[in-house]
């Protein structure tokens, strides 16, 4: 009876040890291979920037090409339709200023904003009103300047007093209700330079032509102003914030137009003071338009990139009209694509059988980065 015992326990003893040598199950050999997949890559936060859209002086009573907006209508509308179709919508669209032609007095500026204003509440012209992504309009030059001849050398555009005022009327609901804002004796100037976050993500939003009253040194004020200090010190503190990851400061005039410094009309004359100290901070870029064209640069081939998405349908050097979109990934990545269609000729003109496709696409690297883009 023991020696029968014993031989079962003998048998059931080889068969488990012959079990463990075998081959692992097909449930078993699956699970392994879970544990060992990297994990997908998904977007969590995406927002899409444009600017200059505004009709050449010329064109604003051509009704193929404008409406009482002087917006370049077809090419708004189509900007419009395809970011709001998108199969993963982005969370935001900044519209980085030129929405309107005025440049000449608070009345043109006051009847061209109402009107685009009016025009992005129709749903038949813009889906993307009623579609969910946030819209945070930012002043240009022409919403924040006057033409006048002054017999200055090179220089024909000078602060217009009062657009501050007709610009927040008008657009104020196209900024962030939770915006963090200059505060103090400069705060009515400054309201259109804020900054807010969403997700983990910084945005320090500059008015690039804040109202300067003239002096005696310059008797009809200056272009090109802001709040620098103001700037960095909020580009600083979201590069403290643990939970902020990337950093972007938007603007209409970029600092860097064509691969070259700008501190005239092209560009900020405090750009010298700002751009070490986004370097510094590590911003991701800085994005702008007033320049007619799509252009990435990065600056001695590392850190910062100046994006310049003034495609948005004024006429100029783009080959392209469209948007830019900017994807932040779960992985930390950064992923850029800008998209858009062969322009018609005129530039008003309806180009539907022109396709949007993706014209640049990277990831914005802190290091040199492995696809550069040129086109100037």
């Amino acid at each position: 009876m023991k020696a029968l015992l014993f031989l079962s326990l003998l048998s059931i003893s080889l068969i488990s040890c012959n079990n463990s040598n075998s081959t692992p199950s097909r449930t078993t050999h699956i699970k392994q291979e879970e544990l060992v997949k990297p994990p997908q890559d998904s977007i969590i936060y995406s927002f899409v920037f444009t600017g200059c859209n505004r009709v050449d002086r010329g064109d604003q009573q051509n009704t193929a090409a404008t409406n009482a907006s002087s917006a370049n209508v077809y090419v708004l509308k189509r900007i419009f339709e395809e970011v709001s179709a998108m199969e993963r919508k982005p969370e935001l669209f900044f519209f980085l200023g030129d929405l309107v032609y005025a440049e000449s007095t608070l009345d043109l500026l006051n009847s061209q904003l109402k009107a685009w204003v009016e025009q992005y509440k129709d749903e038949n012209f813009s889906p993307i009103s009623t579609s969910g992504i946030e819209l945070v309009a930012v002043p240009g030059n022409h919403e924040m300047l006057s033409w006048a001849d002054h017999n200055v050398s090179g220089h024909d555009e000078w602060p217009l007093k009062g657009a501050t005022q007709v610009w927040m009327q008008y657009m104020a609901p196209y900024m962030p209700k939770d915006r963090v804002s200059i505060t103090g004796q400069d705060s009515e100037v400054n309201q259109m330079t804020f900054s807010f976050t969403r997700e983990n993500v910084a945005f320090v939003v500059m008015n690039t032509d804040t109202y300067n009253p003239p002096t005696a040194q310059n008797p009809w004020g200056l272009e090109g102003q802001i709040p620098t200090q103001w700037i960095i010190s909020q580009v600083e503190k979201y590069k403290k914030d643990a939970s902020i990851d990337h950093v972007f400061v938007l603007g209409h005039k970029p600092y860097y137009v064509s691969g070259t410094t700008q501190t005239g009309h092209e560009g900020l004359p405090e750009g010298p003071v700002l751009w070490p100290a986004l370097n510094q901070a590590d911003v991701v870029a800085m994005l702008s338009a007033h320049y007619h064209d799509y252009q990435r640069m990065q600056p001695g081939d590392k850190g910062t990139y100046q994006i310049i998405a003034g495609n948005g349908g004024s006429s100029g050097p783009a080959a392209f009209f469209g948007y830019t979109i900017i994807n932040i990934m779960s992985s930390g990545k950064v992923e850029l694509k800008a998209k858009g269609f062969k322009k018609g000729e005129p530039y008003y003109q309806a180009v539907p059988e022109n396709p949007s496709l993706v014209q640049d696409s990277t990831l914005l690297t802190n290091t040199k980065n492995a696809n550069p883009y040129k086109n100037f």
